[in-house]
């Protein structure tokens, strides 16, 4: 039993770390952000129906189903693009700590969707997070365009996540996924195809193909594949920790990777280290205040 506990943890901190490789790639591929998303869905769409042949797995959903998360994969392809579009616009250290921003607009924004009280727990987890963006605005005014992409980036991140919630009491994540990635691939189309984005643009390097391979299958259907097993084999508490590193993996990775261009002012890793310690913190104090409350309300047999 340790054992198997020992090797999902391994699997999931290994998963989180690629999942952290994602921004390095963002930053090696060279076309721009709209482009690399337009890549990005449509071989990691190719991918799990692959994956799904292979194991032989229905893929029918209902239309509303379908439509559902088919609209829900514009809100996926418009997270992708504003993150990478942080990126670019700044670096790898601020758009993974900007991204980290989606626990305040989870905490804010799901209670106002599913009609439930704000924890005040979460309200101040949030508070501390929004002076940690203030710290870091403060001294990166220079990558401000690269914020503002980054704290929109989560605040889609954090409205299909709760859409998401919702829908994986019903159906697999893994299911949802491909149906998201379709409609990702679709929206995104239609903006090139508004913005006449299908041009000269568009073509790749050798490099470009071989990054872009890696970020469609490995960082994105095979480590979510691999995510989704372990944590249905993890605690929520466990998997919540573990996650939370994601920026942490992230910035060791840019900062070794690209050296002297992701280092930050002292500013930044003040507010980022505010932020991170919030989103870390969290889980723990949370679970601990739980358990005091269920050990006051359990009456002595």
């Amino acid at each position: 039993m340790k054992s198997k506990l020992k090797s999902n943890l391994f699997i999931l901190h290994l998963t989180v770390l690629v999942w952290g490789f994602t921004g390095v790639l963002g930053a090696l591929i060279s076309v721009g952000e709209a482009h690399l998303v337009w890549y990005r869905v449509l071989i990691a769409a190719l991918s799990l129906y692959l994956y799904f042949r292979w194991k032989k797995t229905s893929i029918r959903v209902s239309k509303q189903t379908f439509y559902r998360l088919f609209f829900t994969g514009a809100i996926v392809g418009l997270h992708w693009i504003l993150f990478f579009g942080a990126i670019k616009a700044s670096t790898i250290s601020v758009a993974m700590v900007c991204l980290s921003s989606l626990t305040l607009f989870t905490a804010i924004l799901e209670p106002l969707l599913n009609s439930n009280r704000v924890s005040k727990m979460e309200l101040v987890a949030g508070l501390f997070i929004i002076f940690g963006i203030y710290v870091i605005f403060k001294f990166e005014t220079g990558y401000t365009k690269g914020i503002i992409m980054g704290l929109s980036s989560a605040l889609c991140g954090s409205l299909f996540s709760i859409i998401n919630g919702k829908q994986a009491k019903n159906r697999s994540a893994t299911i949802i996924s491909f149906y998201e990635l379709i409609g990702a691939f679709v929206w995104v189309s239609v903006y090139l195809l508004v913005t006449k984005g299908f041009d000269a643009r568009m073509i790749l390097g050798m490099s470009d193909i071989i990054y872009l391979l890696i970020l469609g299958t490995i960082c994105t259907s095979v480590a979510y594949v691999a995510g989704v097993s372990v944590m249905k084999e993890l605690s929520a508490f466990k998997v919540a920790l573990v996650t939370n590193l994601e920026p942490i993996y992230a910035i060791i990775l840019a900062l070794i990777i690209f050296g002297k261009d992701e280092k930050m002012t002292s500013g930044f890793y003040l507010g980022a280290t505010i932020i991170l310690s919030t989103i870390f913190l969290f889980p723990v104090v949370k679970t601990r205040v739980e358990h005091k409350k269920l050990k006051k309300r359990t009456p002595f047999i």
